[in-house]
């Protein structure tokens, strides 16, 4: 197997060409930059902001020429201004967070109306996460004694960013298919993304948003205490 198909790069590259008019990308999790970089291949002229906590990967990103900030997703807000920011991408960052709802709140904030909210994470409901469960076994897309604290579907997704109601899912894409080679998983993933290792969405702002996500947590208390700015 090709692990390296589960960031979906060529995926990335197929959102960035069909938005192309964009000022600005902004990277949450931002690792070496490479999700960056095809953002900047296909608009030259793109600034690009990471998000990015790990010191090594902080080094690498300056070196490439990128404004990197040092801060927790989690508990911090984002270092821009409402509706300045064209594109958001985070590509397999979501699944090791607990603070879902703070982070999608700082994303829409700062996020232009009509601008687009990339999202990569593994597929809790690939074709070998299915089979693992039929059989009693946990799925390799969140374990116990890994770093991800979170499992994902395609209808979880959407059916959370109906919290606010101002994402229009643009094009829903997979890529890998676990337990094939590069050359079988691509096409089968292509023909089931559902299916597939890692999931990939792209959202489209297209309305002003007022707190919603975090107004959800007012008037609907959890069991859990989800981070809301106190």
């Amino acid at each position: 197997m090709d692990r390296t198909l589960n960031y979906g790069r060529h995926i990335v590259e197929n959102f960035a060409k069909h938005i192309t008019n964009y000022n600005n990308v902004l990277d949450i999790g931002a690792g070496h930059g490479n999700d960056l970089m095809i953002y900047k291949k296909i608009n030259p002229t793109a600034e690009l902001f990471a998000i990015e906590c790990y010191k090594p990967n902080i080094e690498h990103l300056i070196k490439r020429g990128i404004k990197v900030y040092d801060l927790n997703i989690e508990k911090d807000d984002l270092p821009f201004d409402n509706e300045s920011i064209d594109i958001v991408n985070a590509n397999q960052i979501l699944e090791h967070t607990k603070e879902i709802f703070w982070i999608f709140h700082n994303v829409t904030k700062v996020l232009k109306v009509g601008g687009y909210f990339v999202i990569g994470i593994p597929n809790l409901a690939s074709l070998h996460n299915r089979i693992l469960l039929m059989i009693g076994k946990q799925p390799t897309s969140i374990r116990n004694y890994s770093a991800h604290v979170r499992g994902f579907t395609k209808n979880d997704i959407i059916k959370f960013t109906k919290i606010w109601g101002g994402y229009k899912l643009i094009d829903f894409q997979g890529s890998n298919f676990y337990p094939f080679p590069a050359i079988i998983a691509k096409p089968i993933s292509k023909i089931l993304p559902n299916m597939s290792a890692s999931i990939f969405f792209l959202f489209k702002k297209v309305h002003t948003y007022h707190d919603e996500f975090i107004r959800y947590l007012v008037e609907n208390p959890l069991e859990t205490n989800f981070y809301r700015g106190e």
